[in-house]
């Protein structure tokens, strides 16, 4: 993957998760911010979660309140290269545990 192919990728992403924030319709009060390719989701209990894009890696990377995860583009999805999840859910199960209310990224 090229440069350019990773930037569209991970524009996709990070815009899917902004339509899944804009659309959620719970209690739990989500907002974000997207500033240089970083996107900061805060949540009303103080806490944040990180996504960004590395360039260098063609990775994007999740920093949750749980942790810190990496992942690459491999077969139509973006894969962690520690356990082999799926980005969608492990944003999904850390978005549900910060919001206290459950959240899906389809």
């Amino acid at each position: 993957m090229n440069d350019s192919e990773f930037h569209q990728l991970a524009d996709t992403l990070m815009l899917k998760v902004e339509e899944t924030l804009d659309q959620f319709d719970g209690d739990a009060d989500i907002d974000y911010e997207t500033n240089g390719g970083v996107m900061t989701l805060s949540f009303e209990n103080g806490s944040k979660i990180v996504i960004n894009r590395q360039e260098p890696m063609h990775q994007v990377w999740l920093a949750t309140k749980g942790g810190g995860y990496h992942f690459d583009y491999q077969h139509g999805r973006w894969i962690c290269d520690r356990s082999g999840s799926d980005f969608m859910a492990l944003l999904a199960q850390a978005c549900t545990e910060q919001s206290g209310e459950e959240i899906h990224f389809d």
